[in-house]
Formats: structure tokens, sequence, C-alpha cells
């Protein structure tokens, strides 16, 4: 694979995963009340952002009438509402909102995308379509050869980090627990920051706040 333009290509045809891409069209056709004059996208959802980026940030799938609707990661939910607040509020995007592949959002010198490329039922991948997805994911990260920060919103995404740099060093994943804000450096000196999903749950129950948030980003500039 020669570059991510050619990968992103070949990740929005897989049908690999049945159950996945089940879900997905399913969801597509039935859509939700507010979003029926919308074509949901309804295909695998690929990563977004700058080529050449320092800054990755890795969540673990699409929303189902989020990602899987408007067709780019972290776009057109409540989650997204709020990271991409936070990323402008830091000064670290053009805009504070993300609402569709259209809209000119320009995260500085970042790309954003999930370990997993569909929506899956409940939010439950099962672990054989983490594993058929992380091939695509492993390609994804020797393209961005440029990354230096590695940002993971939730423990899915830490882990997959972790397993994909199980398979070129030996580290164990005990190591590098995940948690809000824990800040590592791997073997090939990024600096991994791990950060709890910014989900409804977690941001309406204050688990994960604004200010939780600007401060973790802030750490991130400086390391940039």
């Amino acid at each position: 694979m020669k570059s991510i333009q050619q990968l992103n290509e070949q990740i929005i045809t897989c049908r690999k995963c049945e159950r996945l891409v089940t879900f997905r069209e399913k969801i597509a056709s039935e859509k939700r009340k507010q979003f029926m004059d919308w074509t949901y996208w309804g295909k695998p959802v690929i990563g977004y952002g700058h080529d050449n980026a320092k800054l990755l940030i890795v969540g673990l799938a699409p929303a189902a009438h989020g990602g899987n609707r408007t067709g780019r990661v972290f776009t057109g939910d409540k989650s997204a509402d709020f990271l991409l607040m936070c990323l402008h509020t830091a000064g670290m995007a053009n805009q504070p909102n993300s609402d569709h592949r259209d809209d000119g959002l320009n995260i500085y010198d970042g790309y954003m995308t999930p370990v997993l490329k569909c929506v899956p039922p409940g939010d439950k991948p099962t672990a054989e379509e983490l594993r058929t997805c992380f091939e695509y994911f492993t390609l994804e990260m020797a393209l961005l050869t440029h990354v230096s920060v590695i940002l993971t919103l939730g423990k899915i995404a830490h882990d997959n980090i972790l397993k994909y740099y199980q398979a070129e060093y030996s580290i164990k994943k005990s190591d590098y627990p995940f948690g809000h804000f824990k800040e590592y450096i791997l073997p090939d000196k990024k600096v991994l920051i791990s950060s709890y999903h910014p989900s409804p749950r977690n941001v309406n129950t204050k688990r994960l706040t604004k200010e939780m948030m600007l401060e973790l980003f802030t750490t991130i500039k400086d390391r940039l």
C-alpha cells in the first residue's frame, strides 16, 4: 500500500464481516426519525485528516447515526460535539463542530480514525471483528509516518495501539495501563496518551469534563 488514499479506497469497499455489513446497512436503511432526509453513508468509515499529521486520535468505531450516517469519523453525534468543542477551544481545530463530510473541518496537524471501521451492534464488536479490521489499522499506522503523539479515546482504542506495538516490540500491556490522562513513551519514542471516551455517558456523569479534556489537549500541544 503506497498511500492513505489508496488504503481508504480499499477499506470503503470492505464486506468481510457479515454481521457488521448487515447492521450498518440496516441502520442506513431504517434511519433515525430526525435524519430521515439524509442519505446515510452505510459503509466502512475511514480516517480523516492530514497524511503528514503529527497527532493521531484513535477511537473505537463509528456511531450508528454519527459516522455511519455522515461517512466521517467523529462527525454528527454527541461524542463528536464534545470532542470538537474541546479541540477548537484548545486551538487545535478550525471550528467547534463536526457535522458532515463537507463542513470544512480542519484538525490542525491531526488525523482521526476508528480501530473498527464499521458500526457494531450495541457498540460491542466481537473479538473476530476486531482482529479482521486490525489488518487495516496496522496498514494505516504504517502509512502515518509523521505521527509523534497518539491519543486513544477509550480502553479498546488504547489496547489496540498496544497490540500494534506488541507485534513489533517486546512490551507488556500491564506496563501501559489505561486511564484518563495516562502518558507513556512507546518503544519508537512516540508519546501515547490515553483518555476516557467523550461519550455522552462519560460527559453527562462528569467522569469526563471539558476542563479535563482541555488540560489534556494543552499537554498534547506541548508534546507536539
